[in-house]
């Protein structure tokens, strides 16, 4: 099958451990992948596990994996690896590229299976896995599942890692010389100051001297939510309102610590966009993220970050201009930054700003563009090595 200008059709598999069931960073920045790549003219086969529900309406052609709700965290769910079935599917699929965005049992099967035919397996980089095992008591196999990560991504061909910090740290880390920069975009339209609401605010109970400070992201410990309850704890005495946009299993838990918060649940779209728009801060105290797209649309809201100096949101958050990073898990230093900015309406103002214009040089079309250059290059390779 032949593409625009007579240029044989690139076929891409996009292989992954999160699609549709559950709103998280990998599945949307997938989507908007598939979705690009198809107005591209590119051929896509995604082959992801499903569950009883769809959290949203996914972009192209999924072929469903089995799985299992992961025991610790049953919203999410564990690949059982390449049926028969999946495996003739793919076969007849025949990708140029096959994109592995997990490394779990279907990631390391759909890399053999690139391997075994001659094909490129890239891999992109979204989660640090290793991380979060601390949280659920398993701290002790930290070190055995960062060295299976390590060689998982050695074997692909390339690694589309979203921030130059998480380049940084996992260079650090050992990790091998195969990875290439895919950064992320913001869609300024949509994340825009001018959608501040008055309604929204007083829904809030927020009047136009009120802070609101807004913390969005998936209601989980990884996220360093223990962090979030100490540093409210710590603005008691700070007129302000604290909303917390996100849902997850341990907001009961989050719920009981802060009675005082405004919950809403989770949102998109429009929604959320009002939502961030409508606050003043955004706090943001998770240390696991790889690149941080909850902080560049506060950004684009013109919402001055106070986030943890990690990765992700060090390649966001230009210190003292934009807002501030501070130690991880500092709760003492989280709060001393909100205290001052709720307190300085003129500096909140002033960095919002910056935040805005930062936001603005975070394009999702040059990224897209960029990995699917990189695509071609390795199609072009791997076909010119067997002809």
């Amino acid at each position: 099958m032949t593409g625009r200008g007579g240029r044989q059709r690139l076929r891409v598999a996009v292989v992954t451990g999160s699609y549709n069931f559950i709103a998280d960073g990998v599945a949307l920045t997938l989507n908007r992948l598939v979705a690009y790549l198809e107005r591209a003219g590119v051929e896509v086969l995604v082959v992801a596990p499903v569950g009883r529900s769809p959290a949203f309406q996914h972009h192209g052609e999924l072929a469903p994996a089995p799985s299992a709700p992961l025991p610790f965290r049953p919203e999410y769910r564990l690949t059982l690896g390449l049926t028969p079935a999946l495996r003739r599917r793919l076969e007849a699929f025949d990708p140029d590229i096959v994109h592995i965005a997990t490394p779990d049992l279907l990631g390391r099967q759909a890399q053999a299976f690139a391997q075994a035919r001659g094909r490129p397996a890239v891999a992109s980089y979204h989660t640090r896995y290793e991380t979060y095992l601390k949280d659920y008591g398993l701290g002790f196999l930290e070190d055995l599942l960062g060295a299976y990560i390590r060689r998982f991504y050695a074997a692909c061909d390339e690694v589309y890692v979203p921030s130059a910090s998480m380049i940084a740290s996992l260079k650090a880390d050992g990790f091998a010389d195969n990875i290439h920069l895919w950064g992320r975009g913001v869609d300024t339209e949509r994340f825009n100051p001018a959608r501040r609401n008055t309604a929204f605010r007083a829904r809030l109970r927020a009047d136009d001297d009120m802070p609101v400070v807004a913390f969005v992201g998936r209601l989980v410990r990884e996220k360093r939510l223990d962090t979030m309850i100490q540093t409210a704890e710590r603005l008691a005495d700070v007129p302000h309102r604290l909303l917390i946009v996100g849902e997850g299993p341990d907001r009961p838990m989050l719920e009981r610590a802060l009675p005082e918060a405004i919950f809403t649940g989770y949102l998109s779209g429009d929604e959320l966009a009002v939502a961030y728009a409508s606050s003043d801060i955004f706090l943001f105290p998770s240390d696991t993220e790889t690149f941080g797209s909850v902080t560049l649309e506060a950004m684009a809201s013109a919402l001055p970050a106070v986030c943890a100096d990690a990765t992700g949101s060090r390649s966001l958050v230009e210190q003292d201009v934009t807002g501030y990073l501070v130690p991880p898990g500092d709760s003492d230093a989280f709060a001393a930054r909100v205290r001052v900015l709720a307190s300085q309406p003129e500096l909140r103002g002033r960095m919002g700003a910056a935040a805005r214009e930062r936001s603005l040089t975070f394009a999702w079309e040059a990224d897209m563009a960029g990995l699917l250059a990189r695509y071609e290059a390795l199609a072009a390779g791997a076909r010119r090595a067997v002809a």
